[in-house]
């Protein structure tokens, strides 16, 4: 049993790629494991977000992750502004963080290029992320490439902090979930699908209606050949429904391959959507019965209770091992 850390955003509705991607093995890693999930919205106000907006994609992502298959019986499910150790920790991390590391962080780097005002909260939010891992003592953070080199940091400054005041932190082990291919576009299959892609055929969101998806699905870009194939270099298009397909109906890429032969796009176009629809319709009426009910709010108040003593306790050994505040009370 190993204890495991996961924040996501709440800067918009999860996309398929995300859940394809991610999401979908949260509630398989739940089963042998501690599992915390986090809505982390305290990151994101590094950059400007409407107040209202906000508010409905966080209730929105704790739906959904209900309706994905977190069982608040096995997991911790809560909302990181809730808990305010996040951000007393957070300020602890920026104070052992050199300002060099901070600035040579790619996404630090790839956010602020180009811009004339750069909130400083772009710059130190690596530490308050460290923050979030260190206060459940966390073994395993499932990660992608892209954060990497935040989970590198997290080490760095957990180690640095047990060397120089008393061994508090476990250090966290990076881990790579079993997923299948990455998800792209489908306007631009060479590039990623996004939900901050301005072309919104591109990208279907897990909430999206039928309609809707069939649409994106039809119009999803493919090719001038007509032969239905897995070539990620020379057909992106239809390599990228297969994935989808594949992953969505639990068909391997070779049955999906030979079960098409000699068929048109259109039909093949026809059953992805098909298959993507009747996969996601159990976790959107899931959502619908969750998304205005007393019950969501009972979960995300008893995962912050829980959360919260799990991290006062640690926050207060930062405390004592640091000299702060009064040791009696701590």
């Amino acid at each position: 049993m190993a204890k495991i850390f996961s924040g996501v955003q709440p800067t918009s509705i999860p996309h398929l790629g995300n859940y394809l991607g991610a999401m979908q093995n949260f509630a398989t890693l739940q089963k042998g494991n501690d599992c915390i999930y986090c809505i982390v919205d305290e990151h994101a106000v590094t950059l400007p977000q409407d107040p209202a907006t906000m508010q409905n994609n966080i209730r929105n992502l704790a739906a959904l992750y209900l309706a994905m298959g977190i069982d608040p019986k096995q997991s911790i499910l809560f909302i990181q502004s809730e808990v305010p150790c996040h951000a007393q920790l957070g300020w602890i991390m920026q104070c052992i963080s050199y300002m060099g590391e901070l600035e040579r962080m790619t996404q630090f780097k790839d956010k602020s290029k180009g811009k004339n005002a750069v909130p400083a909260g772009l710059l130190t939010y690596p530490p308050l992320m460290a923050a979030d891992i260190l206060l459940y003592q966390t073994e395993l953070v499932p990660v992608g490439a892209d954060q990497k080199q935040h989970l590198e940091l997290t080490r760095n400054l957990a180690e640095r902090f047990n060397h120089k005041y008393a061994p508090v932190f476990t250090l966290p082990e990076p881990y790579i979930p079993p997923v299948g291919a990455r998800i792209m576009s489908l306007a631009e299959p060479t590039k990623k699908m996004s939900k901050s892609d301005k072309n919104k055929k591109g990208t279907i969101f897990t909430l999206d209606p039928e309609n809707q998806i069939v649409k994106k699905i039809r119009s999803a870009i493919t090719d001038d050949e007509a032969t239905i194939r897995y070539d990620r270099e020379h057909k992106p298009g239809i390599s990228n429904l297969l994935d989808i397909f594949s992953l969505c109906a639990g068909r391997s890429i070779d049955e999906l391959v030979g079960a098409y032969q000699g068929k048109g796009y259109g039909e093949f176009k026809t059953d992805v959507a098909e298959a993507v629809v009747t996969m996601l319709k159990p976790i959107q009426e899931r959502y619908r019965n969750l998304i205005e009910s007393s019950e969501l709010d009972e979960v995300l108040d008893e995962g912050a209770e829980k959360a919260y003593t799990i991290a006062r306790s640690t926050l207060n050994q930062v405390y004592k091992a640091m000299g702060m505040g009064r040791v009696s009370r701590l």
